[in-house]
């Protein structure tokens, strides 16, 4: 795939407007969902997308479908539906699927786009959307290896870092390993901010202690913004993802017999706020007010 494909994409949010984006940039054809959710197109359309109305029309035109939506449920609807992706399937076409989802329906997906005759790879994302605007993004794939280094140079166009963890469901598998640690550490940092403050300590002295030791890393530089400055914009992400990826990391451990008693209290603390709206930031705020 080092020449321009056609790719058609289902969910242009936050981050698959990113990724709309930099496909655009290399020089591949792209189409896309028109659906409410999305975020503002017109500069898509402006660099020469094609808006359509199903998931039918996105997957007919497509050699490449891929998918960035919430979860496994949103994952299932918009290839399952009667005027889904698979409707409009054609043979060996590849379905990325870039969302966030549960492993075992993961694997359930594979097996129906397969059926179809057509090719399935997980290949969730982390980062942020300023990074998907950036072409930017990291990638955890999911997939046999030959497809996998197919379909690399096509990801590279919108990804920094791809890293093949396996075959299907490895992707999804490690990305809410991802999370748990990524989100359980945001919760530890928020706890900890809230005491350091209720203590009378200054947030910049907090700052310099868990920055030059055990408390450095990403998650911390995302939180920064709003420690230091009140701006939560450092890490988009809302509460209400988070107990979703928490939930599917919950169900996960639950199938796979194995540990997760951490996991458990992490998740019934994003499960506590009232709004789930908020970003991962202000959490912060809400354990100053408890």
């Amino acid at each position: 795939m080092t020449t321009s494909r056609q790719v058609g994409i289902v969910g242009v949010g936050l981050m698959g407007h990113g990724i709309a984006s930099s496909l655009l940039r290399a020089g591949h054809q792209v189409s896309f969902l028109e659906h409410p959710g999305n975020q503002p197109v017109e500069d898509l359309l402006a660099a020469g997308a094609t808006a359509l109305s199903s998931g039918r029309e996105v997957a007919q035109s497509a050699e490449v479908v891929i998918l960035c939506v919430t979860g496994s449920p949103q994952v299932e609807s918009v290839l399952f539906e009667p005027r889904g992706v698979l409707a409009g399937l054609t043979p060996g076409c590849v379905v990325v699927d870039c969302s966030t989802a549960l492993p075992s329906s993961t694997e359930h997906v594979a097996a129906r786009v397969t059926e179809a005759g057509g090719r399935f790879m997980d290949a969730a994302m982390t980062r942020t959307p300023k990074e998907a605007a950036e072409g930017r993004l990291n990638l955890i794939v999911g997939a046999p290896k030959p497809l996998f280094d197919e379909t690399l140079p096509l990801l590279q166009s919108f990804a920094e870092n791809i890293a093949h963890a396996g075959e299907v469901g490895a992707g999804h598998t490690l990305k809410l390993l991802h999370n748990f640690v990524s989100l359980g550490f945001s919760a530890v940092l928020a706890e900890a901010t809230a005491a350091s403050r209720k203590a009378g300590i200054s947030d910049s002295a907090l700052l310099e202690v868990l920055g030059a030791g055990g408390g450095g890393g990403v998650v911390l530089e995302r939180l920064r913004p709003y420690i230091a400055d009140n701006d939560p914009s450092g890490f988009k992400f809302t509460v209400a993802n988070a107990s979703k990826d928490l939930g599917y990391y919950h169900t996960m451990t639950n199938e796979l017999a194995v540990e997760g008693g951490i996991a458990e209290a992490v998740r019934n603390l994003y499960h506590s706020v009232e709004d789930q709206s908020l970003s991962i930031p202000e959490l912060i705020g809400v354990l100053e007010q408890r």
